[in-house]
């Protein structure tokens, strides 16, 4: 925790960006909020906290980030309510992942009262750019980057902690199609797949630039020990529904992000009823019930999406195209559920809401 009062200067945009935004077809990613959340990590503490309008950063061609990846981020969103209120979901959740991540790559942590008291000031400050339309919502990118100018391999001594913001829209239009991917590896035991760091996500763009050409939209990540194991879905958790269970990739191995989307699903899931099984699915399993058609759903689950329904696995060289989803599939009803509890249309029994 921080020993000190927390005071935010804020410095609003001359000219908002907001009349020339076309909500209604929104780029996931490409349009930015006015403002951003800035602190910075000099001397042992967090210090220097401010809003500022959106722009461009000034780096040394020696920053550290740039040469070494010292870098995490996280990712949440805003949504508001009938009544016109603002309502987080899960950022607890968030800023204590974004923690376990930054220790892992040897960032300084940033306290609650600093990441949420920063958050809701620039959502106050920007709450206009929270969209109304149902199935949108305000996505918030916290993240944290090393800024010594320094080309010496050691954990910087400065760093940068910065939020921005973007309306968006429906990340995936409609189900994907996905190739289990044998060769590349995304995590590897005891390296930094549980963390939201950013060279995670450079080192999985080939491979799934790869799959793209193909035809596919993205990867089923197996083990890389034997690559006989399912893990993740491209950036997500991946889900599957098999003779009446769900069953999902554990997060012990510490190859696994501890999606927070994937943890809600699994919490939705065992309120229901539903048996669980967090275990790993070996690729054998998943080919055998594709082929005696066992494997009702398989979706991955995270923030940008939600639920990413697949509707095609290539397997072995083989396409397997997945039954008809009915509209009472788990799937379908834990999706109008989470959003149901996102926009504040029903009640939240697990105290998943912040309210601005």
């Amino acid at each position: 925790m921080m020993n000190q009062t927390l005071e935010i200067k804020i410095k609003k945009t001359a000219t908002s960006k907001l009349p020339q935004t076309d909500f209604d077809n929104l780029v996931f990613g490409q349009t930015i909020s006015d403002h951003m959340f800035i602190a910075d990590y000099k001397d042992g503490r967090w210090d220097n906290f401010r809003i500022e309008p959106y722009a461009p950063l000034s780096l040394n061609p020696a920053n550290a980030t740039l040469h070494y990846g010292q870098s995490v981020f996280e990712g949440m969103k805003a949504y508001k309510n009938e009544q016109g209120e603002i309502l987080i979901f899960r950022a607890d959740a968030n800023q204590k992942r974004l923690n376990e991540s930054a220790k892992r790559l040897c960032i300084p942590e940033v306290p609650e009262d600093l990441f949420m008291e920063g958050l809701l000031t620039l959502l106050e400050t920007d709450s206009n750019w929270i969209p109304s339309k149902p199935g949108y919502s305000l996505y918030i990118r916290p993240f944290i980057f090393a800024t010594d100018d320094y080309l010496g391999i050691r954990p910087s001594a400065t760093y940068k902690f910065m939020i921005f913001t973007c309306p968006v829209g429906h990340y995936y239009a409609k189900p994907v199609k996905v190739k289990v991917e044998t060769h590349y590896t995304r995590a590897a035991e005891g390296g930094t797949g549980f963390a939201k760091a950013a060279g995670n996500y450079a080192g999985s763009l080939y491979p799934a630039l790869l799959a793209q050409k193909e035809g596919y939209d993205q990867l089923l990540w197996t083990d890389g020990k034997s690559h006989k194991n399912i893990e993740e879905s491209g950036t997500m958790n991946v889900m599957f529904v098999i003779d009446g269970k769900l069953i999902t990739a554990p997060v012990s191995t510490g190859t696994i992000l501890k999606g927070i989307t994937r943890d809600s699903v699994l919490t939705l899931a065992r309120s229901w009823g539903l048996p669980v099984e967090e275990r790993f699915l070996s690729i054998e399993e998943l080919q055998s019930a594709l082929e005696n058609g066992k494997l009702q759903e398989a979706f991955g689950t995270g923030t940008a999406a939600t639920i990413a329904h697949i509707a095609l696995i290539n397997l072995n060289g083989k396409d397997y195209t997945l039954p008809q989803k009915s509209d009472s599939a788990f799937s379908w009803k834990v999706l109008e559920t989470l959003d149901a509890i996102k926009y504040g249309r029903t009640e939240d029994p697990f105290g998943w809401i912040i309210k601005v």
